[in-house]
């Protein structure tokens, strides 16, 4: 009888664990592994959740010998899309810690072990993937020297930025310089590597280096490759060898391109991960960071990465709990996705007015009709603001990437101070006074939203839909986009 009830929990812990990785639920995989016993764990899910916790919570710490565990004693077990997933997974947190030698050697073998039955493009990401290993292993990436041995103090200014009458802004760096040049450089929280187009790239000097092919996806997808800024310095810290993405920022469209000098240089949330901890103070309008990082500490995360890494934050916007991704190069007050319209479509309609916006990206322009929806509590890091418009999408077409919510930064100014605390991956933000909750509409009803799928997938579909994820890194879907115009 005892066994027979051991043996039905085994498998109800390991389907729960195959649901939350299926759901890519990151907090409900660290939190049902780190309350079960170890043994009561398949042996193949065990040591992949570590690899996934430390890869989507940002613990290379956990998830690099996981990896090296998964690969000497699990290969069996790994289909030829697991096996991949993994490598750039592997070969990804491997580079975040400085061993880029030790990246490019594993990606370098499994590709040889797996080139056989690879497709051509897979075969040409992951030799794109390692030669850039191979070439960041020249340098040493992120070196971190603070001139004031106390605080990082990054100023900024608020800028205005495309049409007038769109009252769009971005975050601009001050006392910034790059190879000893004074640099314009936004900073873009949403920007999953750092980027400068091609001629601010010969304006200052950046190395590049050979075979580093990269693809950005913005509204289309463009070329670039890899260039070593040997000095950028931002406020009092200074940080050598910086990596960044040279690609073309043209949108090809006359109107939009006119305003595409905001985004020449983008600083994003790659910097960020080194920096380790920053506070955005929009009330004096400068970025700190402490000399010394705090330790991790056994505080829930409430961050983490997306299939297309880029940082998510628990937050709600209207009472629905979501993911979203926050965004201090989108230069509006933020994004919705159609689930949400689908969600909360009396409440929108009754409202809202209908508009449409016309977004600019990489390689293209985008016309999309939307709602405007006045006035929508939006919760994150324990506090609400109000911001006066939101846009809700009404189809999918849209760069809003695999997540339902993009929070620009006008709705963060709206908050005093957003802490990031990306060593134990958890945010915080401090309200302003000022900031009271206003009346929502008559027709305002709390839903219980959930975007998830429904159906309870076996251990095979979990493992497959994770792959089909974690493979989209193959291109970097990153890149800045121009505001509305």
């Amino acid at each position: 009888m005892s066994l027979v009830a051991i043996c039905a929990s085994a498998q109800s812990i390991d389907q729960k664990i195959g649901n939350a990785m299926n759901n890519s639920d990151w907090f409900a995989l660290d939190s049902i592994y780190n309350s079960v016993p170890k043994d009561s764990i398949n042996n193949f899910l065990e040591i992949f959740s570590r690899c996934l916790i430390g890869n989507r919570l940002n613990r290379p710490d956990i998830s690099i010998p996981a990896f090296q565990e998964l690969l000497n004693t699990q290969s069996a077990s790994l289909d030829l899309g697991n096996l991949v997933s993994s490598a750039y997974m592997f070969g990804m947190d491997l580079s975040r810690v400085g061993k880029n030698d030790a990246a490019a050697a594993m990606t370098g073998a499994i590709l040889n072990a797996a080139k056989p039955y690879l497709d051509s493009m897979t075969v040409a990401g992951l030799t794109s993937t390692a030669n850039r290993y191979s070439a960041l292993s020249e340098y040493n990436p992120y070196q971190i020297e603070f001139e004031n041995k106390h605080t990082g103090i990054v100023p900024f200014t608020i800028v205005p930025v495309g049409p007038t009458n769109k009252n769009s802004v971005l975050m601009h760096l001050q006392d910034s310089y790059i190879n000893g040049i004074e640099a314009d450089i936004t900073f873009d929280t949403g920007a999953g590597s750092n980027i400068i187009s091609p001629e601010m790239a010969d304006h200052f000097k950046l190395i590049p280096l050979d075979n580093t092919r990269i693809t950005v996806k913005g509204v289309n997808r463009r070329d670039g490759y890899i260039a070593i800024a040997k000095e950028l310095r931002i406020g009092n810290i200074i940080v050598r060898d910086v990596p960044f993405t040279v690609i073309s920022l043209s949108s090809d469209n006359e109107e939009a391109d006119k305003y595409i000098d905001s985004f020449s240089i983008v600083v994003g949330s790659e910097l960020m991960l080194q920096l380790k901890d920053l506070t955005i103070d929009f009330s004096n309008r400068k970025i700190t960071i402490p000399v010394v990082a705090p330790q991790r500490s056994s505080v829930p995360a409430n961050l983490c990465f997306s299939s297309t890494m880029n940082l998510l934050s628990i937050g709600s916007v209207l009472s629905n709990p979501m993911l979203m991704c926050l965004d201090s190069g989108n230069a509006s007050f933020g994004v919705l996705s159609k689930n949400f319209l689908d969600a909360n479509k009396d409440y929108i309609i009754s409202n809202s007015e209908l508009d449409t916006i016309r977004e600019a990206g990489i390689g293209g322009t985008i016309n999309s009709p939307c709602y405007k929806v006045m006035d929508m509590p939006v919760s994150l890091g324990g506090n609400t603001v109000f911001p006066p418009e939101l846009i809700v999408r009404t189809n999918d077409n849209s760069t809003i990437g695999d997540y339902y919510c993009i929070i620009g930064v006008k709705t963060l100014m709206m908050y005093e101070t957003v802490h990031f605390n990306l060593v134990d991956f958890v945010l915080s933000t401090e309200s302003p006074q000022s900031n009271h909750h206003t009346t929502l509409g008559n027709n305002y009803k709390t839903h219980n939203f959930d975007l998830k799928k429904d159906y309870k997938p076996n251990l095979l579909q979990a493992l497959g839909l994770t792959t089909v994820g974690i493979a989209r890194m193959l291109i970097n879907p990153n890149a800045p986009a121009t505001p509305d115009l």
